[in-house]
């Protein structure tokens, strides 16, 4: 059952997207949380959404969302996109993805291995460093092709 204050949520929730050059594709509201989360899930028409996208959004419609004060009481909003996209760029999403689990793709193999799965530790000038079962390891940044988020299956 959809929450009475979705399609409200939704009225308002397009127009912020659409001037960022975002759509939105749905939005769940799960009060059974405490306090309550908010699910927005937008995508880009023009390219695969970012986590850029997500952040601008959420920005936006935090600010529309307070200031017509839809949701009364306390409320955690979570912007997000079906296809996202969960490549690592920037300094900031190497910070923020810290212990979470990543891929590496190589250019060329080190130590035999093309590709790495580990917790991501971080990433400096030199290397981005993972821990596989709790042994650090240092990848050569001018070898890394790219970083991505593992979702464990």
């Amino acid at each position: 059952m959809t929450h009475p204050l979705v399609p409200q949520i939704m009225d308002l929730a397009a127009p912020v997207a659409e001037e960022l050059g975002l759509e939105v594709v749905g939005a769940v509201f799960h009060t059974n949380q405490n306090p309550p989360v908010l699910r927005v899930d937008i995508r880009n028409p023009q390219q695969d959404t970012g986590l850029d996208d997500c952040e601008r959004m959420s920005r936006a419609l935090e600010a529309a969302l307070d200031a017509e004060e839809v949701i009364p009481d306390a409320y955690v909003l979570e912007v997000s996109s079906p296809g996202i996209s969960r490549q690592l760029t920037t300094d900031r999403e190497f910070n923020s993805f810290k212990g979470f689990s990543v891929l590496v793709q190589l250019k060329e193999p080190v130590s035999g291995q093309q590709e790495w799965l580990g917790q991501l530790i971080g990433r400096d000038e030199t290397a981005v460093r993972l821990s596989q079962k709790g042994r650090a390891i240092a990848l050569p940044r001018e070898l890394v092709a790219k970083v991505q988020l593992h979702e464990k299956r």
